[in-house]
């Protein structure tokens, strides 16, 4: 008899400690960033970051399980280039810039290299994590009073850090291949007449992001065992 009413209390001590290190899964996840784009092109054919622009995102990622989510982003940035700038030289001579803004919408799968997460320690779950992520994106742009658009395939790399259960914080290099020889604008379309060139008939940029987000809407309120 005295030893239950030693344990009952003791046990009654011990629940909020389960809740501190028990895992509470979220569905979703949505946030935005800020950072800094690069251009390659035929106004920029070496350099990625000798004309960097500016780039602001909207994310939202449907985290299916710790090691893989579905992500779409929400791009505004400026890309821009300088034909002087490069020691090749173009037919006649000539020296052309330009400068725009671009809106991007894209879709990509990540698969993070640990299980991320809090808490859950049989779970294997870490609060820092590299990741790869690929997918494919419509990028819109304006350029000499004209809009365009292409689709594009960005794919990358990036590293997140949980510093508390919900909120989360990223940087994120993603490298964009256009189908399209005018992000630069139409005077830029293939200038030097290679006509056959998967690499050279088509624009490339990057955005390189720091990211914060936060988790809702929890999978499961009551669950026995999770994935």
């Amino acid at each position: 008899m005295r030893l239950r009413s030693f344990l009952l209390p003791l046990l009654l001590s011990l629940l909020p400690l389960c809740d501190l290190f028990a895992q509470e899964d979220y569905r979703f996840d949505m946030g935005g960033g800020l950072g800094m784009t690069g251009y390659l092109g035929d106004a920029n054919t070496s350099n990625l970051w000798s004309h960097p622009s500016w780039d602001a995102e909207l994310l939202f990622r449907y985290i299916m399980n710790p090691r893989w989510a579905l992500k779409t982003n929400l791009y505004a940035g400026g890309l821009s280039g300088n034909t002087a700038d490069m020691t090749n030289v173009l037919p006649e001579g000539n020296d052309y810039r330009f400068s725009t803004t671009f809106y991007e919408i894209g879709e990509l799968a990540e698969f993070n290299f640990f299980n991320y997460g809090m808490g859950e320690y049989y779970r294997k779950l870490k609060r820092l994590s590299s990741y790869i992520t690929g997918g494919l994106g419509v990028t819109l742009w304006t350029i000499a009073g004209k809009t365009n658009a292409a689709f594009s395939i960005p794919f990358g790399f990036g590293l997140k850090y949980k510093p508390s259960r919900r909120l989360n914080l990223g940087v994120e290099f993603l490298m964009k291949k256009t189908f399209s020889d005018r992000l630069d604008g139409q005077r830029l379309d293939d200038p030097l007449g290679i006509k056959s060139s998967f690499m050279k008939n088509t624009d490339w940029y990057s955005t390189l992001t720091f990211t914060v987000s936060y988790e809702f809407s929890k999978r499961c309120a009551v669950c026995n065992y999770k994935d």
